[in-house]
């Protein structure tokens, strides 16, 4: 006699029947879906929050981080530009063309003072103008790029001081200005000055000029901000990962959850790197005129580059992760592509047995265990993205395409009577 069916198979065959005949899922059902649905959005919504506070706390906490993220800036042109500038200025304002005149010949001294009366400020823009030259020879130098990265390794990290408000030294917070004090380019400015036979530079007294690294109105909210974003750089995106596990683990149909959540994930990130940008354009408008919008922009761009990169693998691997959801699933197109895919592995397959290439005992034992293998393919994969120091869109790409050849090589070697 044969043997009644357990009740839970037949709650899974009504079930069945009843979303075939389109009538209403269960009312536990519902709930379910919707407790999951707001897990998965919740999740979503945290993770550029998540992405922020990692960034923020991975600039704070790591010096050799943050030196790497900000030693570009010693060469860029338009930084270099705008420190020349404000050493031009601060050094112009200690020299007096009187005080120039002092080492002429007493003969000669009314011949030039009459011919400084017809000049005008000529002469004064043509001393402005050699001075800047000699500026921006020491800003586009070695010693200006070795000012840079020494002063903020030994000044403990930008983040801690400008985003926290923490410490003093050359990095420090002014009013509504984040600045860097640009004395020690100064004297090396002043010396090359003495070198060229502009004697009166020895003796300009100990100069020292702000320059501008970030202006806001708001800078201790700004400081508030990043403190809370701080002290959540580590727990804020595993609690969004977690939220997203668990909205796909309570979810009725896990794999469409999981392409929901992958999906969701990506656009959220994408927002965020569009906000990064609309965010930069507000920056830069709201910039007073005495700031170099170039230097200004390419400080910004700099210290969120690898903030824009993060954003990238993210967005890449929402992707990679609801395409292979979408692929491993039942649907007819994924079930066509599937199909199409071990066909061509075992044509392959079959002309090297032609050949009389064989597997030996490989073969059936990747066959028979060739859903384990797969498993731990993925693993891998996984576990070598988390450890991935800083992952890009390219190492999420390479990845997937690594375990994509893998899996291949498994179904080559598995394939049914391969031996």
């Amino acid at each position: 006699m044969a043997e009644r069916q357990p009740s839970d198979d037949l709650a899974r065959l009504r079930e069945r029947v009843d979303a075939l005949e389109g009538r209403p899922a269960p009312v536990r059902h519902r709930a379910r879906s919707a407790c999951a649905a707001l897990l998965i959005v919740l999740g979503c919504l945290l993770a550029p929050l998540g992405l922020v506070a990692a960034w923020t706390a991975d600039l704070a906490d790591d010096t050799d981080r943050y030196v790497a993220t900000v030693a570009p800036l010693a060469g860029d042109p338009a930084v270099q530009d705008a420190a020349a500038d404000r050493i031009t200025s601060a050094l112009m304002s200690h020299l007096d063309l009187a005080d120039l005149l002092k080492d002429v010949a007493p003969a000669d001294r009314p011949l030039i003072e009459k011919g400084l009366g017809l000049l005008g400020g000529s002469l004064e823009d043509a001393l402005s103008g050699f001075v800047r030259d000699k500026a921006r020879e020491v800003v586009a130098s070695e010693t200006f790029a070795r000012f840079w990265t020494e002063a903020n390794r030994r000044l403990h990290t930008t983040v801690d001081k400008a985003l926290t408000g923490s410490g003093g030294g050359a990095v420090r917070i002014e009013g509504d200005a984040v600045t860097i004090d640009l004395a020690p380019v100064i004297a090396q400015v002043k010396d090359k000055l003495a070198d060229s036979g502009l004697k009166a530079a020895e003796k300009i007294p100990d100069v020292h000029t702000d320059f501008t690294v970030l202006r806001t109105e708001k800078v201790a909210d700004l400081q508030s901000y990043f403190r809370l974003l701080q002290l959540a750089g580590v727990w804020l995106p595993v609690v969004a990962a977690l939220l997203l596990v668990a909205g796909v683990l309570l979810a009725v149909r896990r794999r469409r959850a999981l392409v929901a959540a992958a999906l969701g994930f990506a656009f959220t990130a994408l927002l965020l790197g569009l906000g990064l940008t609309v965010f930069r354009a507000f920056y830069l408008d709201a910039l007073p005129a005495s700031v170099s919008q170039p230097a200004a922009g390419a400080v910004y761009d700099t210290l969120t580059r690898f903030l824009r990169t993060a954003v990238r693998a993210v967005i890449a691997l929402g992707v990679v992760v609801a395409l292979a959801a979408w692929l491993s699933g039942p649907g007819r197109r994924a079930s066509a592509v599937r199909q199409i895919w071990h066909a061509g592995i075992g044509a392959a397959r079959s002309q090297t047995d032609r050949l009389g290439l064989r597997t030996g005992p490989v073969g059936p034992f990747v066959h028979h265990h060739r859903h384990w293998i797969g498993w731990l393919l993925v693993a891998g994969a996984v576990v070598a993205f988390v450890l991935w120091p800083h992952p890009t869109g390219w190492v999420v790409l390479g990845l997937a395409l690594a375990l994509l050849f893998a899996l291949a090589v498994v179904d080559f070697v598995g394939a049914e009577g391969a031996g």
